[in-house]
């Protein structure tokens, strides 16, 4: 339970310290991976055949797949299919050799909450995550046997349980294909609650003698079912938002866009959530900057917009941040601070008007208005 809750407050530590870098992934999407499950040694509860003694495993195979929903804030939901195998390779503590084999298998479903982070570099996206389902271990053929054959066990069966996971990874943006991206992931997944199956013995040292060979029948089970698995997959959006386009190398807007002072007024676009300038919109600030000197103007005006993805709150923080970002590139370029007044109207006012939710370039823009 320590684990659980070390898992727990972390996660939701990580929440609030990366709240203000959220990368949404809006709408539904789905997502399958694969990798190595490595699976802790199991501790045998007390039983007339093994007391106190554990199961070693090799390292196995771990999949999953899941659906999910993102909610464009960072935060998005899944429901998840998994499976895990590992074959037995010893059983330890029994006092003499023994050749061990059999595997166990665990499948099942797990509903996930997951937090995608924005880290400030565009190529790679951290995420964490924990979940609570539902599982069925199997153990196929356990079984020990001494090399004299004075001992045979063997063990079989199903039982399910309810299971829970934490999960950290990180995503990778394929730039050629809109909405899909590389994953690579460390999970961690028990199983919680003692299991216990039904077992057989033949010829079991101090039931029937030295070298007896009666058979004897009784439950098998174990503590603990930790597992860690390295995985790496994809994932993909089925409904991204188009990709970017990028804005025309004219000053004057789109047709559709409301009437704009022509002459005096400069328009500055933005990447996607992003308020850094690129080397074409230091260019135009740049002609503001220089035109402010050649005609008559009493102040600057610098408003920042921003589309319609995305939450209002979060918009109207971003179109002050890329506001600010013009005002800082305009006294760098001789204009007096004084002189300027900066504005943040986040979604308002596009200049093509959209659906919610749709990433429309020429809305991320901030207006230099000389008057």
């Amino acid at each position: 339970m320590r684990a659980v809750k070390a898992s727990l407050s972390g996660f939701a530590g990580a929440l609030i310290a990366g709240a203000a870098w959220a990368q949404p992934v809006t709408g539904p999407y789905v997502s399958l991976g694969g990798g190595a499950n490595f699976l802790q040694d199991e501790q045998i509860r007390g039983n007339p055949f093994f007391p106190g003694r554990k199961l070693t495993f090799d390292t196995g195979v771990a999949g999953a797949g899941a659906v999910g929903y993102g909610f464009g804030n960072g935060f998005r939901v899944e429901v998840e299919g998994n499976y895990r195998q590992n074959s037995l390779t010893g059983i330890t503590g029994l006092g003499f050799p023994a050749a061990a084999g059999g595997r166990e298998q665990n499948y099942g479903a797990i509903g996930n909450v997951i937090f995608d982070m924005d880290v400030g570099a565009n190529w790679i996206y951290p995420y964490l995550g924990v979940g609570l389902g539902y599982s069925w271990t199997h153990l196929k053929d356990i079984n020990a046997v001494a090399p004299d054959g004075s001992y045979d066990f063997a063990v079989g069966g199903t039982q399910g349980h309810y299971t829970y996971q934490a999960l950290f990874g990180v995503s990778i943006p394929v730039p050629w294909v809109v909405g899909l991206s590389m994953t690579a992931e460390y999970r961690f997944y028990s199983v919680v609650g003692n299991t216990s199956y039904p077992a057989e013995s033949l010829g079991s040292e101090g039931r029937d003698g030295p070298r007896g060979y009666g058979l004897s029948t009784g439950t098998f089970g174990y503590r603990a079912d930790y597992n860690h698995a390295l995985m790496a997959g994809l994932r993909y959006e089925l409904f991204p938002p188009p990709p970017p386009v990028p804005p025309a190398p004219t000053e004057a807007p789109p047709p559709t866009a409301p009437a704009i002072e022509q002459a005096r007024t400069y328009l500055v676009f933005f990447d996607w959530d992003r308020a850094d300038l690129t080397a074409r919109a230091r260019q135009i600030v740049a002609e503001a900057a220089q035109a402010s000197t050649h005609v008559q103007t009493t102040r600057i005006e610098v408003n920042g917009y921003t589309d319609l993805s995305g939450t209002a709150t979060y918009n109207q923080r971003l179109s002050v941040r890329r506001a600010k970002s013009v005002e800082s590139e305009l006294i760098r370029d001789g204009v007096a601070q004084n002189e300027i007044e900066i504005h943040g109207y986040g979604e308002s006012n596009p200049l093509v008007p959209t659906a919610p939710g749709v990433r429309e370039p020429q809305n991320r823009r901030v207006e230099i208005i000389l008057k």
